[in-house]
């Protein structure tokens, strides 16, 4: 049924110009997504995986077609709307962990939570909780600059999900990362999204992330390629 799409996509296109011509990150991209999904777009740089990513988490728009998250259309949304909608239902992470580096662990994973209408003891609750999920609890006073990358991208983790929010786009989560802590943070991601039903979606070109992925879609010029569900043959820790 159409209704039980959380994100739904129509023709989507993204063009930006280029001295008289215009190119095309995205060139008519039809891929509906459910709620609970661990799925990954694939593909060459400058296939449009950041760029679909940026239009479904509401921080662009199409140039044409339709894209309709959480019931809204992100063409439609003005600028208090868009962030609205990325506030209340959908959690980042990026290749740069962006952490504040004035603030503590815990400070950076609250500052998502202070744009929403809680209390201080209602964001302690939550910060701390998402801090266990990602086994960080002890670092919670600790600066960013006392963390390893592995540390720091399991802070960005936290932060996204601290709202337990509908929706998490990773974009090369692991990209910074050795194997053994991708495996750390793939790990906590799977169980975050089995545990709490979130839908996850990457943009990828680590292998070490599609061997965890349950849909694979590939993005040639823009356009799907290929979209197919996989069989996971790994278990914990990325060993086959």
């Amino acid at each position: 049924m159409e209704n039980s799409f959380l994100i739904k996509t129509q023709d989507l296109v993204k063009t930006y110009p280029m001295g008289h011509t215009k190119i095309f990150a995205l060139n008519g991209v039809n891929l509906n997504f459910r709620p609970g999904e661990f799925a990954g777009l694939v593909g060459p740089s400058g296939s449009g995986k950041t760029t679909f990513l940026n239009i479904v988490g509401s921080l662009d728009s199409p140039t044409s077609g339709s894209a309709v998250v959480m019931g809204k259309k992100i063409e439609d949304l003005s600028h208090k709307q868009a962030a609205w909608l990325r506030n209340q239902n959908i959690g980042f992470i990026f290749q740069t962990f962006n952490l504040l580096p004035v603030y503590t662990v815990y400070e950076n994973v609250e500052f998502t939570l202070l744009l929403l209408k809680m209390s201080a003891e209602e964001r302690k609750d939550k910060v701390m909780q998402a801090l266990e999920w990602v086994k960080l609890a002890d670092r919670a006073k600790s600066k960013p600059a006392q963390l390893s990358g592995g540390q720091s991208q399991r802070v960005a983790v936290a932060r996204a999900i601290v709202k337990e929010p509908s929706i998490i786009l990773a974009d090369e989560p692991t990209a910074n990362l050795d194997a053994e802590n991708s495996f750390n943070i793939l790990d906590t991601m799977e169980e975050l999204n089995r545990e709490l039903g979130t839908t996850f979606i990457f943009a990828t070109h680590d292998e070490k992330v599609i061997k965890y992925l349950r849909r694979k879609i590939t993005l040639v010029d823009g356009k799907v390629a290929k979209d197919e569900a996989l069989e996971q043959k790994k278990v914990k820790g990325g060993n086959q």
